[in-house]
């Protein structure tokens, strides 16, 4: 959709070097760490930068690393603020107090020593990841997959949704995840944020829609909201590697936060929705049996026993915070000249007449 986030002012081989020498200060003395050259892998991800390398040694010999860095502010990120520390912990909490597949956290580097900016690394993990560009479903593995092999892989997705919510929380979590706000319940901490994150974007050029679709949230706020757990945040299968159809790493923790489990439901649907409606434009089929509401709604509740609420709220709001990151996504291009700059700011939304048949209460009707 947009070029690749710029880290630092160092190029690959630099970085190479200041990863090797982070490194070498941070392990033990007997462990020689070696950096082998540092490469960008394809496939999805636009706010944190990743690269991938080998590193060798003397005490485990080689091994694949990821690293996740956060871009520089000339890089026009996605969001206002990268804290990397946070969602290496959030990594390492999940990997800790569940059977939810994360890659392995290995070491963060706060202090931006290895890169200029801060990093995590992470164990690299083989696998299929269903691409954003193009869509998984306009083509490809997953859209070539006999029916029972996708029907397998959106149940183990639901399955490992479920588990991140079950994992049981103590206050330091929640202090972790929950920053305080006038002791306002998470969902309205939650939308708060959005809000925030919003008037940052539209500091350059307000968006009608997307402020009538926060007027919508006040108009249908759900009457009880369900007790708040650990929501994933980025819930959508193209933040999953999958072997065999069946989730081996559980990626992108930027966005966790404490609030209802229906916040990770209606993101999932949201986003194949989105998808949909693109191949809808583009005249393709897409995969109108995968992921339907109804039948993720059924099993999340028959996996978990919880009856989700208010799906129509949680669908709607997740269409506004994905308006939200693309209206900032064509900040960038007009920024980095990929674009032009529409005369109606709305129109950089690709999903704009999916959000207004939403707001209308027309959306669900189409869906049949």
């Amino acid at each position: 959709m947009t070029g690749p986030l710029r880290i630092a002012t160092r190029g690959y081989d630099e970085l190479r070097q200041g990863l090797q020498d982070w490194l070498r200060a941070l392990l033990p003395a007997d462990a020689e760490p070696i950096v082998g050259p540092v490469a960008a892998p394809g496939g999805n991800g636009m706010s944190s930068d990743t690269v991938m390398f080998e590193l060798t040694t003397a005490t485990h010999g080689a091994r694949r690393c990821v690293a996740r860095i956060a871009p520089q502010p000339d890089a026009v990120p996605v969001f206002p603020h990268y804290d990397l520390a946070r969602q290496f912990q959030i990594m390492c909490l999940v990997a800790e107090r569940s059977d939810v597949p994360v890659p392995e956290p290995l070491w963060c580097d706060t202090d931006g020593v290895a890169a200029g900016s801060p990093l995590f690394v992470m164990a690299h993990i083989d696998g299929d990841i269903p691409p954003d560009v193009m869509p998984y479903n306009f083509g490809g593995w997953l859209a070539e997959a006999d029916q029972a092999d996708r029907a397998r892989l959106q149940h183990s997705t639901i399955v490992a949704i479920a588990g991140i919510h079950d994992i049981e929380l103590t206050d330091d979590d929640v202090a972790l995840l929950d920053a305080d706000r006038d002791e306002l319940t998470p969902l309205r901490r939650h939308v708060a944020e959005q809000r925030d994150y919003y008037r940052w974007v539209s500091r350059e050029r307000r968006h009608p829609l997307i402020e009538r679709g926060f007027d919508w949230l006040t108009e249908h706020w759900p009457a009880e909201e369900g007790p708040a757990v650990l929501s994933w945040g980025d819930a959508r299968i193209g933040n999953i590697i999958y072997r065999d159809f069946q989730p081996v790493g559980v990626l992108d923790w930027e966005m966790a936060a404490l609030g209802p489990r229906e916040l990770d439901i209606g993101w999932l649907i949201y986003h194949h929705r989105f998808f949909e409606d693109l191949a809808a434009m583009a005249g393709l089929d897409g995969l109108p049996g995968f992921l339907r509401p109804e039948a993720v709604t059924a099993a999340y509740q028959a996996v978990t026993g919880y009856q989700v609420r208010d799906l129509r709220f949680y669908v709607t709001y997740a269409a506004l915070r994905n308006a939200i990151v693309m209206a900032r996504m064509a900040q960038r291009q007009v920024r980095l000249g990929e674009r032009e700059q529409p005369a109606d700011p709305d129109d950089v939304l690709y999903d704009r007449s999916s959000i207004e048949a939403l707001l209308d209460g027309t959306y669900w009707d189409a869906l049949g």
